[in-house]
């Protein structure tokens, strides 16, 4: 398999403001770039090129139709869009970096994913980094925000407009995926997540066992039988110390190091197929401190090192 490090980094925005009940993520690409993400790419030698932003129409402009699905029509439109463009990075031999925006996009990069190596015969695996476990459908939810659902969705449960994204159904196998950093679980998605029988690695597991071993067993798991896996970062997985500046933070996140740990394992696996980072709110943050940490994140999984 061709390493990340061999492949032209092909960045897309993705402004979206819709799936979550809080303002301000729609700001999360222009933060990334102001932040630097273009020049630091290209000092570790890499070829880099910005696609510009996925459109997005704005949640003043629209009324949620579905009070258990707030603004699906709408979501799963430019989820669709972000699938065909994503697709194009992958047809031309670039790694696809993604930048939101609210964490409900991931349906439209996993679809793209998914459907790409589908048509190849292969299944792919998902690394799902959050503090949330994002396995709520819209008959669990109690907000109806749809960036609560992704997880659920890429699995193949929840809406079926948006689980059908891709040409393949689940686009995941739940066999295949894993969550790692959940600290902040609905009940009803406790049940989600046990009927479907994903593997997460809670932040009670990462204390006991270290990021280090949670990742090995992570990666084992996204993997097996698959031609590599989607990473797919939301920012509030780590702690609100080092990433205060996000759609829905947590106490009790990852640190600094253990943030890099899951990149620097995700890039020496040489099994990644694409980066997706969400949640990046600039309202909420200090000094751009938040778009700051994921452009170095960002780094990490495209392959610097300390040494």
């Amino acid at each position: 398999m061709v390493g990340v490090m061999d492949r032209k980094i092909g960045l897309l925005g993705v402004p979206m403001d819709l799936g979550g009940g809080r303002r301000g993520v729609d700001m999360g690409p222009s933060a990334v770039r102001i932040a630097g993400l273009q020049e630091a790419v290209l000092r570790l030698g890499l070829e880099f090129e910005d696609h510009g932003n996925v459109g997005v129409p704005q949640p003043e402009s629209r009324e949620p139709k579905d009070p258990h699905a707030r603004f699906q029509f709408e979501i799963a439109n430019c989820c669709r869009r972000l699938r065909a463009r994503v697709e194009r990075l992958l047809e031309g031999g670039e790694f696809p970096l993604v930048i939101g925006g609210d964490h409900s996009i991931a349906i439209g990069t996993v679809a793209a994913i998914s459907s790409f190596h589908q048509r190849r015969g292969q299944k792919i695996g998902l690394l799902w980094f959050d503090a949330h476990g994002d396995f709520n459908t819209p008959a669990s939810s109690p907000s109806g925000n749809i960036h609560g659902m992704p997880c659920a969705v890429c699995l193949g449960r929840g809406a079926d407009e948006l689980v059908r994204m891709g040409e393949r159904v689940p686009m995941v196998d739940p066999a295949k995926a894993v969550i790692v950093g959940a600290r902040d679980v609905d009940v009803c998605e406790r049940e989600e997540i046990r009927s479907v029988g994903v593997k997460v690695f809670t932040m009670r597991d990462v204390d006991m066992l270290g990021m280090n071993e949670v990742m090995r067993r992570a990666l084992a798991i996204v993997n097996e039988g698959t031609a590599g896996f989607h990473l797919s970062f939301d920012l509030d997985g780590a702690d609100p110390s080092i990433a205060p500046g996000v759609g829905t933070p947590v106490a009790g996140g990852t640190n600094w190091r253990e943030s890099h740990l899951v990149m620097e394992h995700a890039a020496e696996s040489g099994r990644l197929l694409g980066l997706e980072l969400t949640e990046i709110n600039p309202i909420l943050d200090e000094r751009n401190k938040t778009a700051e940490f994921a452009v170095q994140l960002a780094l990490s999984a495209l392959g610097k090192r300390i040494l």
